[in-house]
């Protein structure tokens, strides 16, 4: 499994959202989700976020500390985080609001959320 998170915000600049994504590393498929801010509760949200099988799974990640609140001992690996980082690419690139930081955004939090989750089965859906 592959860890990692992006920046965006809503209404304001100074409103930051990091969307917290993880990735099946054999079948590329994203696993988990979570929205909120860059800290050890929305690391929890994303642990929270993922399904049972995943939960013992070894951990790529890029080194964040909040990381490590969540993912213990010989599970947690930092590196390795190619393929998610090439989706967070991807979402930036079709998700209209996110593709740069001073052209776009949203005004709801909740209308990102939708979108962002209606991207991702669709993503997951033409993996099949």
């Amino acid at each position: 499994m592959e860890c990692d998170e992006l920046c965006t915000f809503v209404t304001r600049h100074t409103r930051l959202l990091w969307i917290w994504l993880a990735m099946d590393r054999h079948s590329r498929r994203i696993v988990g989700c979570f929205m909120g801010a860059r800290d050890e509760v929305s690391a929890f949200g994303l642990w929270e976020s993922l399904p049972t099988p995943y939960l013992d799974a070894r951990c790529h990640t890029d080194g964040l500390a909040a990381y490590k609140s969540v993912v213990f001992g010989g599970l947690h690996v930092i590196g390795g985080t190619q393929h998610i980082e090439r989706f967070n690419a991807t979402l930036r690139l079709r998700v209209a609001h996110l593709v740069r930081r001073s052209l776009s955004f949203s005004r709801k939090q909740a209308h990102l959320e939708l979108l962002i989750w209606m991207f991702i089965h669709r993503y997951n859906a033409s993996l099949r």
